[in-house]
């Protein structure tokens, strides 16, 4: 049947205009049942509501040929997907583009231009962090405490304000897909 749902304006994208009576994808967050009503939470900012848009866009997730680890998002602004696939003939990052990068075009423009940056995933984390952190190239991670999830990057000086990221949003966003605490420090020439 028919129901319901709110989208309260902070799970709206930032800078997002959505009109009355217009189509819209939404992510449900949360269904409760125990009042009278039902009522169905929606969000258009939260990390699952990427996440949902890859498993519509790409077909290779639905068939587990291509594998999603983690997504981090920071709505409106960046969002990093962490992906894989177990068959070696299979480039992950590839599919996800889609020829000429319409896979990706189509679900950029459902985010409202926000950036998406594709991530492989490696099982060993001093990789997988430092996958995390593109753009930035040759980094030296260092998993200081593995049982507390704890890393130190060590990286040059012009790749130190790309792991960073612009107002630090490449770091946080690297560390909430990873789930480690990355410390990114600058090496020093002696």
């Amino acid at each position: 049947g028919r129901s319901n749902g709110v989208l309260p304006k902070r799970e709206i994208i930032p800078g997002e205009k959505i009109e009355m009576g217009s189509s819209i994808k939404v992510y449900v967050t949360k269904i409760d049942n125990s009042g009278r009503n039902l009522l169905i939470k929606l969000s258009r900012s939260h990390y699952g509501f990427v996440r949902r848009l890859f498993e519509l866009e790409i077909p290779e997730f639905s068939d587990g040929t291509v594998l999603m680890h983690a997504v981090a998002r920071e709505a409106g602004v960046r969002s990093k997907v962490a992906v894989y696939s177990e068959n070696q003939r299979v480039d992950a990052i590839g599919s996800c583009i889609g020829e000429k990068g319409v896979r990706i075009a189509n679900i950029i423009k459902e985010l409202g231009g926000e950036k998406i940056d594709l991530v492989r995933y490696d099982k060993d984390p001093k990789i997988f962090i430092e996958n995390a952190l593109s753009p930035a190239k040759n980094l030296t991670v260092i998993v200081t405490d593995p049982k507390k999830n704890e890393a130190i990057v060590v990286a040059d000086k012009e790749n130190f304000s790309l792991a960073i990221g612009k107002r630090g949003i490449n770091a946080k966003l690297a560390s909430r897909l990873t789930k480690y605490k990355i410390d990114v420090l600058t090496a020093i020439s002696l």
